[in-house]
């Protein structure tokens, strides 16, 4: 991004709101609160930080939502409700994508779909190569699972930019607890259990429904139980 020097508009992110519309799927706000509606259908830059799950307060009242941080020919931020098609699809993709991918610039294309829905495609911006994404079991995905799974994979990369000394010792209680729910992810992948057989077995083992109702305690028991059945699996 070129800066410039001498006098102009006070340095801070252009926030972008996806909308579907008759003729446009996301737009900005002027000073006077009015929608500047952007027709482009791709913003390409790079992803530097996402927030997801993010409380904001509106006119409706405090709502969720999911903002993505994309540094181009100047910041911007992605924002769109965290129960929406758009933010699904964004992790959808966001997931596929590796570290290396996500330090590289990429393209956000946004698409309609039925109704009032707007989706999410993510391409690369050298191949123009799409990320192809599956919605099978979507409605059985664990989403706060997953957004937190891609948060700490995208600002770690970030705090690597930034920090490499310092990550380790800077994680937080909820990135650690983030990680150990992703190495769960690892084993429960590899023994091929479906997500009912991982709620069931939380259910009776803990009296809980989800992994981020785990203390780090259960979640390491649980990683540790996974372990213990892949080694038994395993062929002699």
């Amino acid at each position: 991004m070129e800066v410039k020097l001498g006098f102009g508009a006070i340095p801070k992110p252009q926030y972008v709101f996806v909308s579907k519309e008759a003729d446009h799927c996301w737009y900005m706000l002027a000073e006077d609160e009015r929608r500047s509606p952007i027709y482009e259908r791709a913003l390409t830059g790079v992803i530097t930080e996402i927030e997801v799950n993010k409380r904001v307060e509106t006119k409706f009242g405090v709502v969720e939502k999911t903002d993505l941080y994309i540094l181009a020919d100047k910041p911007y931020i992605i924002r769109s409700g965290s129960e929406s098609y758009f933010s699904k699809s964004l992790l959808l993709s966001l997931d596929i994508l590796t570290s290396e991918q996500l330090r590289n610039p990429l393209t956000i294309a946004v698409s309609s779909g039925d109704s009032n829905v707007v989706f999410c495609n993510i391409h690369d911006s050298v191949t123009y190569r799409s990320v192809g994404v599956s919605w099978d079991g979507h409605n059985e995905i664990d989403w706060q699972t997953l957004g937190q799974k891609v948060s700490l994979k995208i600002n770690k990369i970030k705090n690597l930019n930034q920090e490499p000394i310092q990550i380790s010792a800077n994680i937080t209680a909820s990135e650690n607890h983030a990680v150990l729910i992703a190495q769960s992810d690892t084993y429960l992948a590899q023994l091929n259990w479906t997500p009912e057989q991982g709620r069931e077995y939380l259910h009776q083992r803990y009296g809980k429904r989800s992994r981020l109702q785990l203390s780090d305690t259960e979640i390491l028991d649980f990683i540790d139980y996974l372990k213990l059945q892949l080694t038994q699996n395993c062929p002699t």
